[in-house]
């Protein structure tokens, strides 16, 4: 995959340290609650005394993993920036992950502008305005979004619907190649197509939709493999500005594997909230070796065929 000298996205946000607004997230409040019902208001501070004096004389290594507790922080904290202090500056790593972001972003913007000048899209039924172009929002440890409250880095990347961003901690793509086993730089780019899938779902109406029958997890399960197939086309129709090959597209169906709910230790498929590994990468190949939307309509496929 080639991002040298194509066009960086002009719609990007680096909200910093925190996200720049974020405040009272963690588990720290909810514990503080908890030690005061268990505990009383005296035992309570007897406790606290005794664990701020050994905080305050452990190594550096430690005071970060019990802050990085307390706050939800899943991070290495390596390339994070100071409170308040620019994501992408923080370190060589976390710029070319932004830049990185940027590009692809940018040619998610002119694939689906074009897409919707078409009408290349699945038909719900509904009247689908002209595409507008999402916000990515780079952020580490947590971010107060514009719509959707606050989130720490531990639930990934996530779409918003009700500001129409998407927000990210650059450190994911680490956790990607270290922890999910995903490497590459097409694995990075199918997490961005994926979320800016949510994006496009709401525009063309599939937001809100319920197949007759099914529950809650089945509906989540649609709209997931709705966004894989969606990016999936994405990448079908970058394939030649990109230079994307075979290996890329390797890493993608890697990734897709990788993150899929049964790879991740969920055994009930009933609890499933966005598709097996097998669902994952089937959609998600399904429109990139198709490039039209129109084969992504996941809400019109029996249950056994998803």
């Amino acid at each position: 995959m080639d991002t040298e000298g194509r066009r960086r996205s002009d719609n990007f946000e680096d909200r910093g340290a925190g996200g720049g607004r974020m405040g009272g997230g963690g588990m720290a409040p909810a514990l503080f609650a908890g030690l005061l019902r268990t505990l009383g208001v005296r035992g309570t501070l007897i406790l606290v005394a005794v664990v701020g004096g050994i905080y305050l004389f452990a190594p550096a290594s430690l005071k970060h993993a019990i802050f990085g507790a307390l706050s939800g922080d899943q991070s290495d904290g390596q390339n994070a920036p100071g409170a308040g202090g620019s994501v992408c500056a923080a370190s060589p790593a976390f710029g070319k992950a932004c830049d990185f972001s940027r590009v692809v972003l940018a040619s998610t913007e002119d694939v689906w502008a074009a897409e919707f000048k078409k009408g290349a899209l699945p038909d719900y039924g509904r009247s689908v305005p002209p595409y507008r172009n999402p916000t990515l929002v780079v952020f580490t440890q947590g971010v107060a979004t514009d719509g959707c409250g606050n989130a720490t880095s531990a639930v990934g990347p996530f779409y918003c619907p009700a500001d129409g961003k998407l927000y990210l901690d650059p450190g994911f793509y680490d956790t990607m190649a270290r922890r999910l086993r995903a490497p590459g730089d097409f694995a990075q780019a199918y997490v961005i197509a994926h979320e800016v899938g949510h994006h496009v779902q709401g525009l063309f109406g599939a937001r809100g939709i319920r197949k007759p029958g099914d529950d809650r997890n089945q509906t989540s399960v649609r709209m997931e493999l709705q966004a894989d197939c969606l990016a999936g086309v994405w990448g079908h129709t970058a394939r030649a500005s990109l230079s994307i090959t075979d290996e890329d597209l390797r890493e993608a169906l890697t990734a897709a594997h990788n993150i899929g709910d049964d790879a991740l230790g969920h055994r009930n498929a009933a609890t499933f909230t966005h598709g097996s590994s097998q669902q994952r990468m089937r959609w998600f190949k399904r429109g990139f070796d198709s490039g039209d939307a129109r084969e992504c309509d996941t809400f019109g496929a029996a249950s056994g065929a998803l």
